[in-house]
């Protein structure tokens, strides 16, 4: 009985055994998932950018507090490379980072300088900066999805080197026309911020401003003369005056950074809210929008003696503080081959400006004493500007949430300044508007700039509502004509000549809904020739005019998407 009760038991457990096993072989398998290490800043990278800076050279006068000029601006084209390495301590969204960069710059730019009265003979300086280079600390928070939204400031050494020089405006006799120059490196300081996306985990596209700032350097004065109205000629030793020189530079940049694989894009999943505004995968997209342009321009151009050093001016005429009000409609077309097509048209009332006109040797009314330096300034009439842009271009990297792209194009701007007014600033006077002219056309100036775009584009998510977008474009080719009409003189200039320039823009946009956003955004445009020539009433000068022009502002748009 006992042996039956044993064999009972040993049967039921084992085949309860067996039952559980078979339940447990039955269960599926769970397998946890290869853990994946979060992306994060940490490494080395390098890259390539464009932008556009300005520069200001500020010449100190030792003869006294001059009446006009002495800040030298030089606006350009920026192109350049920079190489870093970040760290991001691991479960911290700070970022720690050491940036060296280098850029080639074209710039060029003149101001009247040490002119301190009307009798003496001023002169005409120049500076063109032509390399630049910054190392910087980085130091910033990584935001938005996966952290792969970086916001930064930087600060640091910096260094420039540039070539300054002045010339006397005209000479005679004992007099001649002298030039003096220097050609320094300058060290200094720089700070500055930014925002950084990663595009993926290879690449990053950057918009960043910067301050730079450096030491004085030293140019010698050239010797001159001045007058007085009896007719008396005394010299004007040689000396010296210091140039404090700054710049500030935008700039749109991409980053590589090693170890990472260049196809590796990140997972969809982690923009889904992205994914759902509209990106320009897979079809057609049009967006079409209106804008709001406030901003002020300068015009100016310099005018050297015949047969003359191009730097050695009779006359310039400057035009500034132009406000503007302008609106204009702008469009893209995304095909699903990466090909876009985008462009704007605007309409603008510049609503009032100053002018400057600068004389070089003239005679009072025609007779002997002459004047050695004579300056008037007018007030601008409200007149009317219209301006045109269309870029082909193809996009060279694509994936969920960015896109970056490379593009040709046009832009033509036409503007009118017309001044009003007239006064002599400039002691003793010379007759040219003593006394003072109000309410009477003085001088209008009618241009047009043509010019061919080369350029980089990119625009990235941010955030599921947020996007940054931006281009820069060097203009290889820059076409100028203008009329100017001397109403008082009855003298007709044309004008003409060629060079380069550099256009910048970037944006800010809340998208309320996938289709429709609004935004804020900043534009610069700089032009200038470097060949130039003037027909006085139809007759050809033997000199080369040279013709600068720049315009920056702030905008702010509506935008619609249609897919």
């Amino acid at each position: 009985m006992q042996n039956l009760l044993r064999g009972i038991v040993v049967f039921a457990v084992t085949v309860l055994a067996g039952q559980g096993l078979a339940a447990d072989m039955r269960k599926p398998v769970f397998k946890a998932p290869a853990l994946v290490a979060p992306w994060t800043w940490t490494g080395f990278y390098a890259g390539i950018h464009a932008g556009t800076a300005l520069g200001l050279s500020r010449v100190s006068d030792p003869y006294g507090n001059s009446i006009y000029g002495d800040e030298i601006r030089t606006p350009g084209f920026l192109l350049g490379g920079q190489a870093g390495y970040n760290w991001q301590p691991v479960g911290s969204s700070w970022v720690f980072g050491i940036e060296g960069d280098l850029s080639w710059l074209q710039a060029e730019g003149t101001s009247s300088c040490f002119a301190f009265n009307g009798e003496v003979n001023s002169s005409n300086c120049r500076a063109r900066p032509d390399l630049t280079g910054t190392l910087t600390g980085r130091i910033g928070i990584a935001t938005g999805p996966g952290g792969h939204t970086l916001i930064y400031g930087k600060g640091g050494g910096a260094v420039l080197h540039n070539r300054i020089d002045a010339t006397t405006g005209w000479g005679f006799g004992n007099f001649p026309i002298t030039t003096t120059g220097t050609s320094p490196t300058s060290w200094g300081w720089t700070v500055g911020g930014g925002v950084e996306q990663a595009l993926s985990p290879a690449w990053s596209l950057k918009l960043e401003y910067d301050y730079l700032h450096f030491a004085d350097v030293t140019l010698a004065t050239p010797a001159t003369f001045s007058t007085t109205p009896a007719g008396a000629v005394t010299a004007v030793a040689a000396s010296s005056a210091d140039v404090r020189q700054s710049m500030h530079v935008v700039k749109l940049g991409l980053n590589y950074h090693f170890g990472a694989d260049v196809n590796a894009h990140w997972p969809l999943e982690a923009y889904t809210a992205m994914a759902a505004a509209p990106t320009r995968l897979g079809g057609w997209q049009f967006e079409v929008g209106g804008r709001y342009w406030y901003s002020s321009a300068r015009f100016q151009k310099d005018l050297p003696g015949s047969n003359a050093s191009s730097t050695s001016l009779i006359s310039r005429l400057t035009y500034d503080h132009m406000t503007t009000h302008a609106g204009e409609i702008f469009g893209r077309i995304d095909s699903p081959w990466r090909v876009f097509l985008k462009g704007f048209v605007g309409l603008g009332q510049i609503t009032g400006g100053q002018m400057n006109d600068e004389d070089w040797g003239l005679d009072d009314n025609g007779g002997a004493p002459f004047t050695g330096y004579s300056n008037t300034s007018s007030n601008l009439d409200s007149t009317r500007m219209n301006y045109q842009t269309i870029d082909l271009g193809y996009d060279l990297l694509v994936g969920p949430g960015y896109k970056v792209g490379a593009f040709v194009g046009y832009n033509r701007v036409h503007e009118q300044y017309a001044a009003i007014d007239c006064a002599q600033i400039a002691q003793p006077a010379s007759g040219i508007c003593s006394p003072s002219i109000s309410n009477t056309a003085v001088i209008t100036e009618t241009d047009t700039w043509q010019s061919l775009r080369l350029g980089v584009t990119g625009d990235v998510w941010v955030t599921p509502r947020w996007k940054i977008a931006g281009d820069v474009a060097w203009l290889p080719y820059v076409k100028f004509t203008g009329v100017d009409d001397h109403w008082l003189r009855n003298l007709v200039i044309d004008e003409s000549g060629t060079g380069y320039g550099v256009q910048m823009e970037a944006f800010v946009s809340y998208y309320f809904t996938p289709q429709f956003s609004v935004g804020v955004g900043g534009r610069y445009w700089a032009m200038w020739t470097t060949s130039g020539s003037d027909a006085f009433n139809g007759s050809p000068s033997d000199r080369t005019d040279t013709y600068r022009y720049e315009r920056y502002g702030v905008l702010v748009q509506a935008s619609y998407k249609f897919e």
